[in-house]
């Protein structure tokens, strides 16, 4: 049996876990660099179990179909939506999750407050110039007196709000489905979509993506927004008009961003993005920790054993 561990970026696949606890004969191979489109199914057709890691390689009913020997598919995380689980059904696909670390959460809201520290206080830029040998390009924000604008009150929404208290800035929070009590219970303010656009000197988003929040950040959300605020993004691409995104950058009209997430990952050489130097980038790494991998590993060795076994755990296409 051979087991594919894909998009093994910083090459720790084989350490996190005790792969040979699944015998002499399984093979396990880890693949560091992601595998484009057109490499994807030679690469792939070898493996009868294949472990993806979160959203990164999707596996739609075409890729699914054409590995006849898969058996099993596991992903980090209890939720997938890159994986076309009907397909994997009808052909005969189990599905399992793997889930990570429950401090996984504290790294994401510590990367959103990383990017807003450095939008505020103009560090990618400063720290470009300081390497040319310039010296106090730009002018910093201090945070306190500043409106936070949290998009989704969960446990990340909630625990960068917290934060933002912290530094002494005002707090607003809106969701489709959040209420005034709440947003009191969690001690911020509650408002309306528009109010906490047009009100933030800087918007976090926290939602999970669906059909209800694709594109809850739209042309008429950053129209809203004050030509001095920063949109941050450490959640999913979907949730922001990424074509309005840009244009608001470009022409001004916003401030500045930042981002962790993208329509297409990896993130292309030619992006964009890349070229604005009123972005900050960073190449998804708001899951990323030693622990949180350590776990995701571990989860995913224990679900291989479980299906080796005839008892597969987590299913996610029952």
């Amino acid at each position: 049996m051979k087991v594919a561990l894909l998009d093994d970026y910083h090459g720790v696949a084989e350490r996190y876990a005790d792969w040979s606890t699944l015998g002499a004969n399984v093979q396990v191979q880890s693949f560091r660099d992601y595998l484009p489109e057109s490499a994807r199914v030679q690469a792939l057709q070898p493996f009868d179990v294949i472990v993806a890691m979160r959203e990164r390689t999707p596996f739609p009913a075409q890729l699914v179909n054409a590995l006849p020997r898969l058996r099993l598919l596991i992903t980090t995380g209890m939720r997938n939506l890159a994986i076309d689980m009907d397909a994997c059904r009808d052909r005969g696909v189990v599905v399992c999750g793997a889930p990570g670390s429950a401090d996984a959460n504290t790294a994401t809201a510590e990367l959103a407050w990383a990017h807003i520290l450095a939008l505020f206080k103009n560090l990618t830029i400063e720290d470009a110039n300081m390497r040319r040998g310039l010296w106090q390009t730009g002018m910093p924000q201090p945070l306190a007196g500043k409106c936070l604008g949290v998009v989704g009150l969960g446990k990340l929404g909630a625990a960068v709000a917290q934060v933002g208290k912290a530094f002494g800035m005002q707090v607003l929070a809106w969701s489709p489905n959040l209420t005034p009590e709440r947003a009191q219970a969690a001690g911020v303010g509650f408002a309306s979509k528009h109010e906490l656009f047009a009100n933030a000197d800087v918007v976090s988003l926290h939602l999970v993506l669906s059909e209800s929040t694709r594109q809850v950040v739209d042309v008429a959300a950053l129209a809203a927004m004050k030509p001095t605020a920063f949109l941050v993004n450490t959640s999913r691409a979907g949730l922001v008009d990424q074509d309005a995104l840009v244009d608001a950058l470009r022409k001004g009209r916003l401030a500045g961003a930042g981002l962790d997430v993208y329509p297409e990952e990896p993130l292309p050489a030619t992006d964009t993005l890349r070229a604005l130097d009123n972005v900050v980038l960073t190449p998804h790494l708001g899951y990323v920790s030693p622990e949180n991998f350590t776990v995701f590993y571990r989860s995913a060795l224990e679900a291989v054993q479980a299906w080796m076994a005839g008892n597969p755990i987590r299913v996610l296409n029952a």
